[in-house]
């Protein structure tokens, strides 16, 4: 039977009610009681509840074409590098030291003598640079955008200069002890399939299947080729990138930030870029079907506005059930919750099952672990995606990651957007963070099947003070890489199930029934005493009743 997704994150904020009485029925919730197989369902009663998608339909899933759905051409230069230069970043990044990412590759090196060998991540975004720092760890899985016009394979050319820095937190390695930044699986294999690229737009004559409505309003590409805007800031790299890698990231207070910056504008099907949802369902199912992918990083979304109907389109459904085929075939899907922009507004309605934006794949819950994003204070990003479908959270702001333009030796804490500066951040920049966790737990584990490594990465996560531990802005908390490495869980070889509650009888020491020596000695030397103080008083009385009451003589 198929293992179906945690039963509070179904219920999301909304069914907070569920979830307490839950925890009633059972007595006590465990720090593990937050992750369950769920055969529940959630409380379809309500009226409008549009957070929970309809269910799979299996016979819309596209067969894999391995090319493009139309042919597009490139509108704007690829990334380079400004200056031709190389500028040294020695610092550690905040996210490596927030995770204790040395650690866990401390414990995972120690058992199986590296840090994620073995293990292939495929990474489906914008293309990834085979950068020497990933010392030929880059196999090419395919390419839906256009053939590369630089000689490399499929997939092997980013143009865009946002799926080799996805990579890089997943993989990369510089092998130099004067480098801060590190990979989370560095040893691990990265797979590139390039399926998104805001530098290409399809041709005016070119007609295919888009896979579905686009279901974004249109937008376009500003065209202006990225270029230098002047000399890098003192300690930045100059590597910067076209296209805005993600919103700003000052955080409010409490536990849901206040909105006061926009998130990324890189979208599927969006209107003079190409990458569609059929695509993207495509490739899943090539992953799946290959049968030596462990992982997938989705660090594309496509966000719409929720219409009220529960409604789903056609490329959403294929989506669906790309993700629904993968986790069948036990492969780990990641993806980024999601970046607030003019066309994704802020789920932050009164009613969290009544979203205003719906984003997919973290849509499907059930078979994807979709990831938020926290900045360098612990709190949520204010670009994040809220939703009753986001599973955990990782860092997404001030990003470190290595350099995507052609020949470059170096790393890149800059991105362009038109031709402001700014600091690589947002979702799909934390999503990798989580994916390299989940090869390094697979490596660690290699018994435990794709839903029971998305179960043990969300038991072991820092949960939030929320009703059962969750809420709509981390999920079930920012992920801990060293826990999700040891934690001793209950039925690691099994689904991780609810622990039960166990009354605890005391157990005392049998009572000494071979002799009655102690009992004798005690009473006999009780009653030895009585009969001592009872003489002494009848003495006294007797003393003092034969005393002369007389003057002396």
């Amino acid at each position: 039977m198929r293992a179906r997704r945690p039963l509070v994150r179904r219920l999301g904020i909304g069914g907070r009610t569920g979830v307490v009485l839950l925890a009633a029925g059972l007595g006590v919730l465990s720090p593990f009681a937050v992750v369950s197989p769920a055969s529940a369902q959630q409380d379809t009663g309500a009226a409008g509840t549009w957070a929970t998608p309809p269910q799979v339909d299996e016979t819309v899933l596209p067969p894999d074409t391995h090319q493009p759905d139309k042919t597009y051409t490139k509108k704007t230069q690829c990334v380079q590098r400004s200056l031709g230069q190389n500028v040294e970043i020695k610092t550690i990044p905040w996210g490596q030291s927030y995770l204790q990412l040395d650690k866990a590759q401390q414990i995972v090196r120690a058992a199986t003598n590296s840090v994620g060998g073995g293990i292939k991540v495929a990474v489906i975004d914008t293309g990834v640079t085979p950068h020497p720092w990933f010392q030929s760890r880059v196999e090419s899985g395919g390419d839906y955008v256009a053939k590369p016009d630089n000689g490399q394979p499929d997939g092997l050319q980013d143009c865009d200069g946002h799926g080799t820095e996805v990579a890089g937190i997943i993989a990369g390695n510089p092998q130099d002890p004067k480098v801060g930044f590190i990979g989370v699986a560095p040893d691990a294999t990265i797979v590139s399939y390039r399926q998104l690229s805001s530098n290409y737009a399809a041709d005016q004559n070119s007609s295919g299947n888009s896979g579905g409505d686009a279901g974004s309003p249109p937008g376009s590409n500003t065209g202006q080729p990225p270029g230098n805007s002047g000399s890098p800031p003192s300690g930045q790299n100059g590597g910067q990138l076209p296209g805005n890698s993600g919103g700003g990231g000052q955080v409010g207070g409490g536990t849901a930030p206040e909105q006061d910056d926009k998130g990324d504008t890189r979208q599927l099907q969006k209107e003079g870029t190409a990458g569609t949802l059929q695509t993207l369902a495509e490739i899943i199912r090539g992953v799946a079907d290959r049968g030596d992918i462990k992982v997938i990083n989705m660090s594309v979304d496509h966000c719409r506005a929720a219409d009220g109907t529960g409604s789903i389109q056609t490329g959403e459904q294929q989506v669906q059930a790309a993700v629904r085929y993968a986790a069948d075939k036990d492969v780990v899907v990641v993806a980024a919750a999601g970046n607030v922009s003019d066309d994704c507004p802020q789920n932050d309605q009164p009613d969290p099952n009544k979203p205003r934006s719906i984003v997919t794949p973290p849509w499907f819950a059930d078979d994807v672990l979709s990831v938020g994003a926290i900045d360098e204070t612990g709190g949520v990003a204010s670009f994040s995606v809220h939703g009753p479908w986001v599973g955990v959270a990782a860092p997404g702001t001030d990003i470190v990651s290595l350099d995507p333009a052609e020949g470059s030796t170096g790393l890149a804490n800059l991105t362009i957007d038109g031709t402001t500066q700014s600091p690589i951040q947002g979702t799909s920049f934390a999503a990798p963070y989580v994916a390299g966790v989940a090869a390094l737990v697979r490596s660690m584990y290699p018994q435990l099947k794709a839903r029971q490594v998305i179960q043990r990465i969300e038991a072991t996560a820092q949960h939030p003070a929320a009703p059962g531990g969750r809420d709509d802005f981390v999920g079930y908390g920012v992920i801990d890489p060293v826990a999700a490495l040891t934690a001793n869980l209950p039925n690691d070889v099994g689904e991780l199930a609810k622990p039960k509650p166990v009354v605890q009888t005391a157990v005392l020491p049998p009572a000494d029934s071979m002799s009655s020596t102690p009992m004798i000695v005690a009473l006999a030397g009780t009653g030895g005493g009585i009969v001592a103080l009872l003489i002494t008083l009848f003495v006294m009385h007797t003393i003092r009743r034969n005393r002369p009451t007389g003057p002396p003589s």
